[in-house]
């Protein structure tokens, strides 16, 4: 039933899945070997039924994709980014209260949108990998 909300993300499909999705998009990164992420996934699935309607739920593999993870400065897993018209937003790390992880997709749906509005655009033509 979850699996249906949940995305399953890859360096591939991350730009139209992420960065141009119209809805605010909740990402969880992961590592397969993590045992925090194991414990958060199950709460992170539940959420992504409950908010099904107006939040896009993405999990993604930094392990099998290491750019994405790269690109966002993920450091370590469970890492919780929040993003709204392609910018991330807010940002939490490690196994954190699920009430707490709530009250954030709560936070993000009330103020997402605005405070991705006055944020500063990213030039993704500039790499480090020129």
């Amino acid at each position: 039933m979850a699996e249906d909300t949940l995305v399953e993300g890859n360096d591939l499909i991350w730009e139209n899945t992420v960065e141009k999705e119209t809805k605010p998009v909740a990402v969880m990164f992961y590592s397969p070997t993590c045992a925090f992420c194991h414990q958060m996934e199950s709460f992170f699935k539940i959420f992504a039924q409950e908010f099904k309607d107006s939040v896009i739920f993405v999990r993604i593999n930094i392990m099998a994709n290491q750019w994405t993870a790269e690109r966002y400065g993920v450091r370590s897993t469970p890492t919780f980014k929040f993003f709204c018209n392609g910018k991330p937003v807010q940002e939490m790390v490690g196994a954190v209260y699920p009430a707490l992880l709530k009250k954030m997709i709560d936070e993000v749906l009330v103020h997402g949108k605005e405070c991705a509005k006055n944020s500063t655009t990213i030039n993704y033509d500039i790499t480090g990998y020129g």
